[in-house]
Protein backbone atom coordinates (compact mmCIF):
# COMPACT_ATOMS: atom_id res chain seq x y z
CA UNK A 1 0.00 0.00 0.00
CA UNK A 2 2.76 2.12 0.97
CA UNK A 3 3.96 1.68 -2.86
CA UNK A 4 1.07 2.64 -4.39
CA UNK A 5 0.86 5.81 -2.25
CA UNK A 6 4.13 6.85 -3.28
CA UNK A 7 3.47 6.15 -6.73
CA UNK A 8 -0.14 8.02 -6.73
CA UNK A 9 2.29 11.37 -4.94
CA UNK A 10 4.52 11.02 -7.82
CA UNK A 11 2.07 10.18 -10.75
CA UNK A 12 0.07 12.99 -9.66
CA UNK A 13 2.62 15.96 -8.88
CA UNK A 14 4.58 15.37 -12.29
CA UNK A 15 0.75 15.14 -14.31
CA UNK A 16 -0.84 18.28 -12.70
CA UNK A 17 2.71 20.40 -11.62
CA UNK A 18 3.05 22.12 -15.25
CA UNK A 19 -0.72 22.39 -16.05
CA UNK A 20 -1.42 25.41 -15.08
CA UNK A 21 -5.14 23.84 -13.97
CA UNK A 22 -7.17 26.37 -12.07
CA UNK A 23 -8.19 23.66 -9.70
CA UNK A 24 -5.44 21.80 -8.71
CA UNK A 25 -6.97 19.69 -5.78
CA UNK A 26 -9.49 18.47 -8.34
CA UNK A 27 -7.14 18.20 -10.99
CA UNK A 28 -5.52 15.89 -8.12
CA UNK A 29 -8.38 14.21 -7.33
CA UNK A 30 -9.42 12.82 -11.53
CA UNK A 31 -6.11 11.85 -11.84
CA UNK A 32 -6.12 9.56 -8.28
CA UNK A 33 -9.66 8.54 -8.94
CA UNK A 34 -7.86 7.30 -12.73
CA UNK A 35 -4.84 5.47 -11.17
CA UNK A 36 -6.85 3.83 -8.36
CA UNK A 37 -9.20 2.44 -10.84
CA UNK A 38 -6.26 1.04 -13.12
CA UNK A 39 -4.28 -0.41 -10.07
CA UNK A 40 -7.30 -1.17 -8.18
CA UNK A 41 -8.64 -3.39 -11.29
CA UNK A 42 -5.70 -4.81 -11.91
CA UNK A 43 -4.50 -6.33 -8.76
CA UNK A 44 -7.67 -7.01 -7.44
CA UNK A 45 -9.33 -10.97 -8.08
CA UNK A 46 -13.13 -9.17 -8.65
CA UNK A 47 -11.99 -6.45 -11.32
CA UNK A 48 -14.81 -4.33 -11.00
CA UNK A 49 -15.11 -3.72 -7.31
CA UNK A 50 -11.04 -3.80 -7.20
CA UNK A 51 -11.08 -0.57 -9.83
CA UNK A 52 -14.04 0.86 -7.09
CA UNK A 53 -11.99 0.59 -4.29
CA UNK A 54 -9.21 1.93 -6.38
CA UNK A 55 -10.96 4.71 -7.69
CA UNK A 56 -12.53 5.93 -3.77
CA UNK A 57 -9.06 5.76 -2.89
CA UNK A 58 -6.85 7.69 -5.28
CA UNK A 59 -9.60 10.27 -5.51
CA UNK A 60 -8.83 11.16 -2.24
CA UNK A 61 -5.25 10.72 -2.35
CA UNK A 62 -4.81 13.07 -5.58
CA UNK A 63 -7.32 15.52 -3.91
CA UNK A 64 -4.96 15.63 -1.03
CA UNK A 65 -1.67 15.64 -3.24
CA UNK A 66 -2.79 17.87 -5.51
CA UNK A 67 -4.10 20.48 -2.88
CA UNK A 68 -0.68 20.38 -1.68
CA UNK A 69 1.65 20.12 -4.58
CA UNK A 70 4.64 22.07 -4.01
CA UNK A 71 5.11 25.23 -6.25
CA UNK A 72 9.02 24.95 -5.75
CA UNK A 73 8.91 21.21 -7.22
CA UNK A 74 6.79 22.77 -10.14
CA UNK A 75 9.77 25.47 -11.16
CA UNK A 76 12.57 22.64 -10.74
CA UNK A 77 10.65 20.41 -13.23
CA UNK A 78 9.41 23.36 -15.70
CA UNK A 79 13.77 25.14 -14.68
CA UNK A 80 14.65 21.20 -15.95
CA UNK A 81 13.05 21.57 -18.97
CA UNK A 82 13.72 25.12 -19.98
CA UNK A 83 17.49 25.03 -19.59
CA UNK A 84 19.06 21.83 -19.17
CA UNK A 85 20.61 20.09 -21.51
CA UNK A 86 19.70 16.81 -23.24
CA UNK A 87 20.69 13.60 -20.79
CA UNK A 88 22.36 16.11 -18.38
CA UNK A 89 20.33 15.21 -15.13
CA UNK A 90 19.25 17.82 -12.90
CA UNK A 91 18.58 17.32 -8.78
CA UNK A 92 16.66 18.80 -5.93
CA UNK A 93 15.16 18.22 -2.71
CA UNK A 94 11.87 19.88 -1.64
CA UNK A 95 13.27 22.46 1.47
CA UNK A 96 9.83 21.38 3.11
CA UNK A 97 8.92 17.43 2.81
CA UNK A 98 12.27 16.39 2.49
CA UNK A 99 11.31 14.45 -1.41
CA UNK A 100 14.32 14.17 -3.54
CA UNK A 101 13.84 14.62 -7.12
CA UNK A 102 16.56 13.78 -10.02
CA UNK A 103 15.37 14.73 -13.60
CA UNK A 104 16.56 14.22 -17.25
CA UNK A 105 15.09 15.88 -19.94
CA UNK A 106 15.33 14.33 -23.60
CA UNK A 107 16.32 15.87 -27.11
CA UNK A 108 13.46 18.58 -27.94
CA UNK A 109 11.67 17.70 -30.76
CA UNK A 110 8.81 19.56 -33.14
CA UNK A 111 5.84 18.42 -33.80
CA UNK A 112 2.62 20.21 -34.40
CA UNK A 113 4.21 23.24 -34.34
CA UNK A 114 4.56 22.76 -30.70
CA UNK A 115 8.50 21.75 -29.38
CA UNK A 116 8.48 18.50 -26.91
CA UNK A 117 10.62 17.28 -24.60
CA UNK A 118 10.98 13.83 -22.75
CA UNK A 119 11.35 13.85 -19.29
CA UNK A 120 12.01 11.14 -17.42
CA UNK A 121 11.77 12.09 -13.32
CA UNK A 122 13.17 10.15 -10.63
CA UNK A 123 11.85 10.39 -6.94
CA UNK A 124 12.83 9.42 -3.27
CA UNK A 125 10.02 9.00 -1.46
CA UNK A 126 10.49 7.89 2.21
CA UNK A 127 13.16 5.49 1.02
CA UNK A 128 11.12 4.36 -1.83
CA UNK A 129 12.82 5.40 -5.76
CA UNK A 130 9.90 5.66 -8.36
CA UNK A 131 10.42 6.82 -12.13
CA UNK A 132 7.94 8.31 -14.42
CA UNK A 133 8.94 8.93 -18.00
CA UNK A 134 6.41 11.65 -19.30
CA UNK A 135 6.16 14.28 -22.01
CA UNK A 136 5.99 17.79 -22.24
CA UNK A 137 5.43 20.76 -24.76
CA UNK A 138 7.05 24.41 -24.62
CA UNK A 139 4.01 27.44 -24.46
CA UNK A 140 4.97 30.30 -26.16
CA UNK A 141 5.36 31.97 -22.70
CA UNK A 142 8.08 29.65 -21.98
CA UNK A 143 6.24 27.37 -19.80
CA UNK A 144 5.85 23.48 -20.06
CA UNK A 145 2.77 21.63 -20.16
CA UNK A 146 2.78 17.65 -19.56
CA UNK A 147 1.17 15.79 -21.86
CA UNK A 148 1.51 12.29 -20.87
Amino acid sequence: MKRFIASALLLALLTGSLAGCADKAQSGAGLGALTGAAVGALTSKNKISGAAIGAGIGALLGYAIGNEMDKYDKEQINKTLETQPSGKPMAWKNPDNGTQYEATPGTPYSSNDKIYRDITIKANIDGSEKDVKAKAYRNPDGTWVLVQ
